[in-house]
């Protein structure tokens, strides 16, 4: 009895906010022997020497320091590749780091919107009838499928969110469509309409977990049409046929996302970006973690910056093998959806997508399966090395020929 009075006791001390919230879950990071890990979009290929050896020329005395506040050198390296100012750019723990400080410089809380609702709204919250008109200051909104963290961040600072499925065929609906409405989300439901004042709007670009690309034109109509911040979120960007960065500083309201995981090696060191407006970027400077950006971190992303022909020869090689892995699927029989990432999604044959999932890991050969409903027939696989990519063709055969 005492004991589950302190559980509850210990419950009223949480938030109720926190206590409701789902965690993003990142993709497993097992230790087997002789995995071959397809699973979390991963670059195949390591730093470039030259990045491994200004990490290793770091790790002195100057460990006992702190960094730089700003990551001032590594902004103004930035500011030159694209062409702006560092004024234009602050640097976060990930790009995870920089998409959680959006939430909370440009969304209010919907707790805070009570006193802007009138009197039948709120009568609607209190009863819990739906659905709840929602003032734009308080929506975070995103297309679905997109990147899992996005309702978490939305979530964690409570507001509400917004949510509009992708086409079909996981192409963005055009801005015409989206004002008549994007028609039924995936297994029914009534859909959202999408909403052009909302705070704050993400757009993965290339899309995850689909692959598909978007380009730039479409991508500035869209921007355009919004009233609130639109944050392009470019993780994949190196591994596309076009990018959206110029955007960032055509549109007052428009910020790029980049991270050094994907494309350059460096997941382990966690660096991230935004590029935009000065205006933005001093709001999001006022609120971000002192010292949020590790030394090491980012005397390596400012190493990678200076060796950009290493990691875009390792782009055109994933390009190449995933181009590979794609025609040797559909060999097979899977649907392969056309990609402009580091990663394909396809639809296996003759088992559903969970149990190839099984199949493969019994084999250790791990790979990404969701549960959501619009990818649920589908396996994510990341574009490994082509000696992976080839063990993983090997294996699919096995697995067919013997079923």
């Amino acid at each position: 009895m005492a004991n589950s009075q302190s559980t509850f006791h210990n419950l009223k001390l949480i938030r109720p906010l926190v206590r409701d919230l789902h965690a993003y879950v990142p993709g497993e990071q097992p230790k087997i022997k002789g995995l071959i890990k397809l699973n979390t979009n991963e670059n195949p290929y390591p730093p470039s020497p030259r990045v491994l050896a200004a990490v290793k020329a770091a790790v002195d005395g100057r460990l006992r320091l702190y960094p730089n506040p700003t990551a001032l050198a590594l902004r103004e390296k930035l500011a030159k590749l694209h062409g702006c100012r560092p004024e234009n750019i602050i640097v976060g723990n990930g790009s995870d780091e920089v998409l959680a400080l959006a939430v909370r410089a440009f969304v209010e809380p919907a707790v805070g919107q009570a006193s802007r609702r009138s009197p039948s709204q709120k009568k609607k919250l209190e009863t819990g009838a739906t659905p709840v008109l929602r003032c734009g200051a308080s929506v975070v909104q995103y297309f679905t499928p997109s990147y899992s963290l996005y309702p978490v961040l939305a979530d964690i600072h409570g507001t509400a969110k917004n949510v509009v499925p992708v086409k079909p065929d996981f192409s963005l609906p055009s801005v015409a469509e989206l004002k008549k409405g994007n028609g039924k989300p995936p297994e029914g439901g009534t859909p959202n309409r999408w909403d052009f004042s909302a705070a704050l709007t993400f757009v993965t670009t290339p899309n995850a977990p689909s692959g598909r690309g978007y380009s730039t034109a479409n991508l500035e109509k869209l921007c355009r049409a919004q009233k609130g911040v639109v944050v392009l979120d470019e993780a994949y960007v190196d591994f596309a046929n076009e990018n959206a960065m110029k955007l960032a500083l055509k549109f007052p309201h428009v910020l790029v996302a980049r991270t050094f995981s994907k494309a350059y090696s460096l997941c382990f060191q966690r660096v991230g970006y935004f590029v935009g407006h000065p205006k933005l970027i001093a709001a999001l400077d006022k609120i971000r973690d002192s010292y949020n950006v590790n030394g090491l971190g980012q005397i390596a992303a400012a190493a990678t910056l200076d060796d950009l022909k290493y990691y875009r020869a390792n782009f055109k090689k994933i390009v190449t093998t995933r181009e590979w892995l794609s025609r040797e699927l559909t060999k097979f029989g899977f649907r392969v959806l056309p990609s402009q990432t580091n990663f394909i999604l396809a639809q296996p044959p003759l088992f559903p997508a969970k149990d190839w999932l099984q199949k493969l890991r019994d084999r250790k050969i791990l790979v990404r399966w969701f549960t959501a409903p619009e990818v649920k027939d589908f396996l994510r696989i990341t574009i490994g090395t082509p000696a992976e990519a080839a063990a993983l063709v090997q294996t699919i055969g096995k697995i067919l020929t013997a079923s």
